[in-house]
């Protein structure tokens, strides 16, 4: 089967920077809807009219991956609106930021806790690979035909290097 917009196809990649350091490898089959939520459009775009076995190498620009880097979305926070345990890398959803928080921060952003001082807190709504062009090799291991509930609901629930933040109890969004 051919892969089509509203297919579910199950990938395994190696992803690079342009200098060839590995970001990311994913050995095992990890399935994406097509047509959905869970994949890049440029991603999406290269895939089209593909079969099972097919394998593509891709160079991503960062305006067809993550982005370029938007210094307006860098913050300096209060330290003390944060809890005691944070830590370099945890992960906060704006519209669950901490009383305190500076009101100016867009909601609908994930923010990376990047360095943390005594005085204040850097939060970056920044993708981590925003401004990085990106050296894709993707392998198709099985193309199907998406059900009507999973076309409905948009995604697989796993996204290409998409930001979860965690929830109250525990689980993440999305």
């Amino acid at each position: 089967m051919k892969i089509t917009p509203q297919c579910v196809v199950a990938l395994t990649w190696t992803l690079k920077d342009t200098l060839g350091e590995v970001l990311d490898e994913l050995d095992e089959p990890v399935e994406f809807l097509l047509g959905g939520d869970d994949l890049l459009a440029s991603i999406q775009a290269a895939l089209q009219g593909q079969i099972a076995g097919d394998t593509l190498d891709l160079h991503l620009e960062p305006n067809q991956a993550f982005g370029d880097y938007d210094e307006n979305l860098v913050f300096l926070e209060p330290r003390a609106v944060f809890p005691a345990e944070l830590e370099e890398g945890m992960i906060f959803d704006g519209m669950a930021l901490p009383a305190g928080s500076s009101p100016d921060i867009p909601k609908e952003k994930i923010y990376t806790a990047t360095e943390i001082y005594p005085e204040h807190v850097v939060l970056d709504g920044n993708h981590p690979l925003a401004g990085i062009a990106i050296r894709l090799s993707l392998k198709v291991q099985s193309v199907r035909q998406a059900s009507e509930a999973e076309i409905g609901h948009g995604s697989m629930g796993i996204g290409f290097f998409k930001l979860e933040a965690p929830t109250p109890d525990g689980s993440t969004l999305h």
